[in-house]
């Protein structure tokens, strides 16, 4: 267990040093930005040890209590922005907007109690696996959107001054709009594989306990961006508000409604 620690507090030191290095590297108007891209992806080494080390010793995968979701979609989450970054290289600047923003967990994180717990007979299925992968990549497609949109509403404040390498903002617009797209089809996915789950687990597919309401509050919220995108087209930085309001309801549906809730779809049941 010591060296699980080890290497979970090793990875999320590293995550720090690169949220540090991409703000200092956008304060000067760096270009490549290959420091704190390195780092992320020793963090992501050093933390999946740790992730692969706490799955053998309990034998379940990390998304049964607070602690080991946060810790998993920490790691998602910073996969799927190097992910992107390494895919489309005119955004790595970036970087210095979405990294800041993941921190909030990755301190949460240090202040989770680490509890040790066995996974309930109903997360004993597949389709739980599914419908928590599907959730992980719609939440990274939005928070890699929303590091882009903070780029077009910082350049607001100071035009002309921050991100120059970046692209123009209709460019980022664009780009915004197809991550949220991407985004929902697979949160839309997640939502039918979770109805199959629930089916599995308590006989019902929806039964409108809260985390499924607030689920599909934010699956409301995505469509309703993605229709006045298409039909009204609104300037880049109202969309980028859009996408931000829409990643703090997601934010509280992944992260809130599954720990206050008494329902049986809480996190630990």
């Amino acid at each position: 267990m010591l060296a699980e620690q080890l290497w979970l507090y090793g990875g999320l030191a590293l995550y720090f040093v690169a949220a540090a290095a991409a703000v200092a590297g956008g304060l000067r108007g760096a270009r490549s930005f290959r420091l704190p891209i390195g780092l992320i992806g020793a963090a992501l080494a050093a933390h999946g040890v740790a992730i692969v080390l706490r799955w053998m010793r309990l034998d379940h995968g990390p998304y049964v209590n607070l602690f080991e979701i946060l810790s998993s979609n920490v790691f998602t989450l910073h996969a799927a922005v190097l992910v992107v970054c390494l895919l489309v290289p005119q955004i790595r600047p970036s970087l210095a907007t979405v990294l800041p923003v993941l921190q909030i967990l990755v301190a949460w994180i240090l202040i989770a109690p680490p509890v040790d717990g066995a996974a309930p007979v109903t997360y004993q299925t597949i389709w739980l696996a599914i419908h928590v992968w599907l959730g992980k990549i719609f939440l990274g497609c939005v928070v890699v959107a929303v590091g882009v949109g903070l780029v077009v509403l910082l350049r607001r404040v100071r035009p002309g001054r921050v991100f120059p390498s970046m692209p123009n903002d209709l460019a980022l617009d664009e780009l915004i709009y197809r991550l949220v797209f991407v985004g929902f089809v697979f949160e839309s996915l997640m939502l039918v594989a979770g109805a199959i789950w629930a089916q599995d687990a308590w006989g019902r597919y929806w039964a409108w306990d809260p985390l499924e309401t607030w689920a599909f509050v934010t699956w409301l919220a995505v469509a309703a961006y993605l229709h006045l995108r298409v039909t009204r087209r609104p300037s880049p930085a109202v969309g980028a508000v859009i996408v931000i309001a829409i990643f703090v309801i997601a934010f509280s549906t992944f992260f809130g409604m599954p720990f206050v809730s008494t329902a049986p779809h809480k996190g630990a049941i």
